[in-house]
């Protein structure tokens, strides 16, 4: 193992390799406390657009094997990767020096004290940091949502060591990629929302893909709360090494057992962290606290659905979860319900941009994957979306999200470099649904893709930007992605 704390950090030789966000704050932070640190990036302009301590060396490449020669001629003692680099890079195959995470190394700075507070899932981890996030400010916490939620926890948790007031936990969102380089991060409490095929591309396989998830129970102390309805979170926790004196924590849209949460009737109510729980239960509050958080022609969460918000399942789900970790820690049931109140989702989930002649136009960009747009094409009124898709697929399949939400679909228009994989699941699962295809070299796809599915659609229709697919093939992220949907929904003439 390489160097594990600030004072064997100083004067170390560290690689970072990759300069996006968590790069850049790895860079940032280990220059701070000390250490020799040389930065790589594939990208021959880094140094054009990313500003680097003096100190700072930078080797850039666009050859992998080219800038794995000429970045570990400089010996590290330790490597710290960012999270789009996947472990058959070159750099990272050949290092002979520990490779860690940006994850790994907040967790071996940081100050002493800290509840770490962990989840991960295939869809629905920013929603349910946010969540938990507000939960712990309602009880009166320092406790910043970090992580793949988009702030990096290395500079984070270095602040906080000379902060005036000390951080009491982090709500921590980590991804497969994070997982995979972290080692030694010992939470409090941890959560697997969900586990379905996505990003098989950087792992290699659904089984690396699982593997790397079920890293998040590792060395658990308190609580590892699992979905009771995805057997494979409930065997990941089965399976894991975990302190002594852990224990599984299931959430449930249905009324929960001896040690799980879940809905009686329209309450989130535990029966996990309670006295006597064989026989009582508390509750974490009701439907009503998260009737905000409703969405076009979600379905309420109860059986009946009588004089209760329509929430739809997964919100609830994701809430369930939250306060699951919650209380692990020690929040109280009214700081949950005051925390579920006040939560407001971020950008680019699920939000209505505009309603022009009776059609609702709604940015779901933030579905990159299956799992997520299938969450959105619920929500959608029968036959009554015009569905904006492809992407970036990362390796995955769409034959089971278009078999199952076909009967929702209006139309779909598809866009990215390579649209087959979106394309051939409609032939074969939804060969009646029109469909359009925006070709791979149009430089206004986003506009094109708009102003076509508006001609599809009739009155009382959603046109749903809900990929299923990752944007870098032709955008900058997610949310410039989301963004692009916006501005062509403004140009739509009523």
């Amino acid at each position: 193992m390489g160097p594990t704390t600030i004072d064997e950090l100083r004067g170390r030789r560290v690689l970072v390799a990759g300069l996006g966000a968590s790069g850049r704050s790895a860079v940032d932070v280990l220059t701070e406390i000390g250490a020799d640190v040389v930065a790589a990036d594939a990208d021959p302009t880094v140094a054009d657009r990313v500003e680097l301590p003096p100190q700072v060396a930078l080797v850039a490449d666009p050859h992998p094997d080219r800038l794995a020669e000429r970045a570990l001629l400089t010996e590290p003692d330790l490597v710290v990767t960012s999270p789009g680099w996947n472990p058959r890079t070159p750099l990272l195959a050949r290092a002979r020096a520990e490779v860690i995470s940006e994850v790994e190394l907040a967790w071996r700075i940081a100050p002493p004290g800290i509840r770490w507070l962990t989840l991960t899932g295939t869809n629905g981890k920013t929603t349910t940091v946010g969540m938990l996030a507000s939960i712990l400010a309602a009880h009166g916490w320092q406790a910043p949502a970090v992580g793949n939620v988009g702030t990096p926890i290395a500079a984070t948790v270095l602040a906080a060591r000379s902060a005036e007031r000390p951080l009491d936990a982090l709500a921590v969102e980590l991804s497969s990629f994070q997982l995979h380089y972290t080692r030694t991060l010992v939470p409090l409490a941890a959560a697997c929302l969900n586990v379905d095929a996505d990003h098989l591309d950087w792992h290699g396989s659904m089984n690396a893909y699982v593997a790397a998830k079920a890293r998040i129970y590792a060395r658990t102390r308190v609580a590892c709360v699992y979905n009771t309805a995805d057997p494979c979170t409930r065997q990941m926790v089965e399976q894991a090494d975990v302190t002594e004196g852990a224990r599984a924590v299931g959430f449930t849209l249905g009324t929960p057992a001896v040690g799980e949460v879940g809905m009686v009737e329209d309450v989130l109510a535990d029966r996990a962290f309670v006295p006597h729980r064989a026989s009582h239960a508390a509750e974490l509050g009701t439907l009503a606290d998260l009737a905000h958080l409703a969405e076009a022609g979600g379905g309420a969460a109860g059986p009946d659905g009588r004089d209760r918000p329509s929430v739809p399942r997964h919100v609830v789900a994701n809430a369930l979860a939250a306060a699951a970790l919650a209380r692990a820690a020690g929040v109280g049931p009214a700081d949950v319900a005051a925390g579920l109140r006040t939560y407001t989702t971020g950008p680019h989930r699920m939000q209505t941009v505009a309603e022009i002649d009776g059609v609702r136009y709604i940015d779901d960009s933030k579905a990159t994957n299956a799992h997520a747009a299938a969450a959105a094409l619920a929500a959608m009124p029968e036959g009554g979306a015009v569905w904006i898709a492809g992407g970036l697929a990362k390796g995955a399949q769409f034959d089971e999200l278009v078999a199952t939400f076909a009967s929702k679909l209006r139309a779909a228009v598809v866009i990215g470099t390579d649209p087959e994989p979106i394309t051939s699941a409609l032939s074969r699962h939804a060969p009646d649904v029109p469909r359009l295809v925006v070709p791979a070299g149009d430089t206004e796809v986003m506009t094109t893709a708009v102003t076509r599915a508006a001609g599809l659609a009739r009155p009382g229709d959603v046109v749903l930007l809900a990929p299923a697919c990752a944007s870098m093939d032709q955008f900058v992220s997610y949310a410039d992605r989301g963004e692009q949907f916006a501005t062509a929904v403004r140009q739509v003439r009523p």
